[in-house]
């Protein structure tokens, strides 16, 4: 694509079809500047097969405004969709809706309120509050769930690998195994979860990271094709990057050429006044390998030098070669815990793809519509009763324990005000039978999780740095229960609602049915 078309593309126009279609349905009856609210929230935690997350990370939302601040619809939108025509052959759009999009199609009408990127979020929480203009607010559902479904999954990914990983060095190398330009959202979203550093030079360079990296295989092969050797390529190596020198040694046989030779060259730079930085190892038995490198490093007089893993990589590989390593280590004299230490970790494809979840089941619902200057809450009824939403304008709360551990999220409507002094009643969204009652006594600490970001056309949101997303990761990670963090079978969460909340769902449920489904919200 060219500068033009990729503007296309990406601009205001990146949404569906039937999104615009809808708005303009909404301006022919005229409900288009009618406000209304939609939440964006997720329904269930990522599954990745033999395992399953008890958390997610927030990320996204900076990059939902870059788009927000740019996109409007200029003279060339309007005029590709007055070019539409439908079936007839009748143009699709009329000039009246057109003229009043190109006017007022500005996304920064909006109102937006969000959980923090780097935050902990869980399921059926809204992280993200749209209020606005009804056919703006409609049109914006699929570049949102565009741009964080995607930046969750990976910051949850990366997060689980991290912790998987007893926090050691993470570094991100899926660029080359991602889908198209995504990988740049990708990397960011690794960042933000639990990545140190990404090989994608471009994006580091922009989010004011260095760009992490060895070399491949190739260049060995390149001096060997040519009649050289190894040891050839790795002095090569040196040579030009005598202080970031990093040699991958599993191209010939790791411990019979690659390890003895980078063990050379590491020798060579010792005494030339060169602090060799580490080992890559990408193929084979990995714990294995790492265990008898450990133990060549060591007594080659290396015992700083790190161990570089990679090769399919996820938070359960990584889990399994650290219990190996537990396992096997003792039999070689070796300390578990040193050879562990030494790792480090370059994860690409698994972690840039969220390998075994491809896809975060996030959504965009209405939950209520402004009608005689009072906002009416407005309601999806479905046969499962998980993807009922929870209706009306609300707020979000985070409950500390006696412990100062994050004991449940609670949703209730704007208007309820939450006291630590007070007792507690946290009703299950589904189940009328299952709730529990948290006593004021065993209740430290009351948090509201949403913050205004857009405001009446203001952006009143200032972006933090990555460094700070990363810490309050972090922090936040260390206020929930061990159990809800766990790699295997996690501990639920619970997510609940007040009793108001609840009793206002099934209201609503209830008037539904009894109408038939009909909606009397709506003028």
């Amino acid at each position: 694509m060219n500068t033009r078309q990729r503007r296309i593309a990406e601009g205001a126009l990146f949404t569906d079809q039937y999104q615009l279609t809808m708005a303009q349905l909404y301006y022919r009856f005229g409900l288009h500047e009618t406000p209304a609210q939609f939440d964006h929230f997720f329904r269930s935690y990522p599954e990745y097969g033999m395992h399953k997350a008890g958390f997610c990370i927030n990320a996204g939302l900076d990059t939902l405004l870059d788009w927000i601040r740019e996109a409007r619809f200029g003279d060339e939108e309007i005029n590709l969709l007055r070019s539409q025509t439908g079936q007839s052959g009748e143009r699709l759009f009329k000039d009246d809706f057109l003229t009043w999009l190109q006017n007022n199609g500005s996304f920064e009408t909006l109102n937006l309120r969000s959980i923090p990127e780097g935050r902990v979020i869980h399921p059926n929480v809204p992280v993200n509050i749209v209020q606005g203009p009804l056919a703006l607010a409609q049109i914006l559902e699929t570049p949102l769930l565009n741009q964080l479904n995607y930046q969750i999954l990976i910051a949850t990914k990366a997060a689980r690998i991290r912790q998987s990983g007893n926090c050691q060095l993470l570094m991100e190398f899926g660029m080359r195994r991602g889908q198209g330009k995504g990988v740049n959202e990708g990397a960011r979203a690794a960042l933000i979860g639990g990545a140190d550093f990404t090989s994608n030079t471009g994006i580091s360079h922009v989010l004011g990271f260095p760009p992490k990296g060895t070399h491949a295989h190739s260049l060995v092969q390149a001096f060997l094709a040519l009649g050289q050797t190894e040891l050839d390529a790795f002095r090569a190596y040196a040579d030009v990057y005598p202080d970031d020198c990093l040699l991958l040694v599993d191209t010939i046989d790791t411990l019979e050429s690659g390890i003895p030779n980078a063990i050379t060259v590491f020798e060579e730079l010792k005494r030339k006044g060169h602090k060799p930085i580490g080992i890559r190892l990408d193929s084979g038995d990995l714990a294995h390998l790492s265990i008898h490198a450990c133990q060549m490093l060591d007594q080659s007089g290396f015992p700083e030098v790190s161990i570089v893993l990679s090769n399919q990589l996820d938070e359960l590989v990584i889990w399994q070669i650290i219990r190996q390593i537990r396992e096997e280590a003792p039999q070689y004299g070796l300390d578990p815990d040193q050879v562990i230490k030494r790792l480090a970790y370059g994860v690409g494809t698994r972690l840039i793809t969220s390998a075994g979840n491809c896809a975060l089941d996030g959504v965009y619902k209405m939950v209520a519509i402004r009608k005689d200057q009072q906002w009416k809450p407005a309601i999806k009824i479905s046969e499962n009763p998980d993807k009922i939403p929870n209706p009306g304008n609300k707020h979000v709360w985070r409950i500390y324990d006696e412990r100062g551990y994050a004991t449940a999220d609670l949703l209730s409507l704007s208007d309820e005000e939450l006291k630590k002094q007070d007792p507690i009643v946290l009703r299950h969204p589904i189940n009328p039978h299952q709730y529990r009652k948290i006593p004021a006594s065993e209740i430290t600490r009351i948090e509201p999780l949403l913050v205004d970001v857009l405001l009446d056309g203001e952006m009143v949101h200032q972006a933090p740095s990555i460094e700070e997303m990363r810490e309050v990761r972090q922090k936040d990670l260390e206020q929930f229960d061990p159990g809800v963090r766990r790699i295997m079978n996690p501990h639920i969460y619970h997510v609940s609602l007040t009793q108001k909340l609840w009793d206002l769902k099934q209201e609503l449920i209830r008037e539904t049915l009894a109408n038939g489904g009909s909606n009397h919200i709506l003028p």
